[in-house]
C-alpha cells in the first residue's frame, strides 16, 4: 500500500524557518509531481511548493521568495525550507504527490499525507 509519510516539527517561532519532508513508502515508481499544501480552518487550501519528475518547480503566490523545496524523484523524497514564518502561516501542510501505477501509464494515482500542523507563535 502507497503511504507518503511527512516529518518536521510542527511548532515554529515567528521569524524562523520551516522544515518539511515528505517520502513514499510502498512504490517504486517515481513521481510524477510531488509537493506540499496548505489547508486553513475554514477549509482554504492553497499551494505552497511541488516538484516534477524532470526538477521543474513551482510555488504558491503567497509564499514566492520564501520558501525552496527539493528532491530526488528516484528516491520518492522531496523537502520543504519555508523562512521568516508569521502567524499567518499557521495551517496544516500536507504532502502531495502523484504516482503512476506502473512505467509508462498515462495516468496517475493521487496520494495525499496525513498532514502536519504547523503553528507560528509570536
Amino acid at each position: 500500500q502507497v503511504q507518503l509519510v511527512e516529518s518536521g516539527e510542527g511548532l515554529v517561532q515567528a521569524g524562523e524557518s520551516l522544515r518539511l519532508s515528505c517520502d513514499i513508502h510502498g512504490s517504486d515508481i517515481s513521481f510524477d509531481a510531488m509537493g506540499w499544501y496548505r489547508e486553513y480552518p475554514e477549509g482554504r487550501r492553497e499551494l505552497v511548493a511541488v516538484m516534477k519528475r524532470d526538477g521543474s518547480k513551482k510555488y504558491g503566490q503567497s509564499v514566492e521568495g520564501r520558501v525552496a523545496i527539493q528532491g530526488d524523484s528516484a528516491k520518492n523524497t522531496v523537502s520543504m525550507q519555508m523562512d521568516n514564518m508569521v502567524p499567518e502561516d499557521s495551517a496544516v501542510y500536507a504532502c502531495n504527490a502523484e504516482i503512476p501505477p506502473y512505467v509508462g501509464a498515462t495516468w496517475v494515482h493521487d496520494r495525499w499525507g496525513p498532514g502536519i500542523q504547523v503553528t507560528v507563535s509570536s
